[in-house]
């Protein structure tokens, strides 16, 4: 199936980003009730995706700048479809090590709905870092 095929292509607004428990799925709202973001995919074969929270303030100091990067997710890449999952080859992103790098999604399309998750794996906004997975919901814009 071609990217144009899976009607992703165009651009979505962020509805909601909870992050989930794998055990109990249990599910909380890390960046509150209204984060903000975008997702686009290219029918060239790229993306670009920023999700930041809701409630952020600007700062030129060292402790805000770093409360800024702790609210924000980014990046850039081509991406390839393979079934219900995106693939996307990073070449650009907020977090430096995931450059070259690639993110797998997995993705429920439901109409103007788009629900994106992550895998399982170690939580890093819950303490202790159970288990736990995102999921992002979006509309078409």
């Amino acid at each position: 199936m071609s990217e144009r095929d899976t009607g992703l292509h165009g651009c979505w607004r962020l509805v909601s980003f909870d992050t989930e428990l794998q055990d109990s799925r249990e599910r909380s709202q890390p960046w509150g009730d209204h984060p903000n973001g975008r997702l686009m995919f290219g029918t060239d074969g790229r993306m670009m995706v920023l999700v930041t929270a809701g409630a952020r303030e600007p700062g030129t100091a060292d402790e805000k700048l770093l409360g800024l990067f702790r609210t924000m997710m980014a990046y850039t890449g081509r991406y390839r479809i393979e079934g219900d999952r995106f693939i996307t080859k990073i070449d650009s992103s907020w977090n430096e090590a995931w450059k070259g790098s690639e993110q797998e999604r997995f993705y429920k399309l439901d109409g103007d709905t788009l629900e994106v998750f992550t895998g399982w794996m170690p939580n890093p906004l819950v303490s202790g870092n159970p288990i736990g997975r995102a999921v992002l919901r979006f509309r078409r814009d």
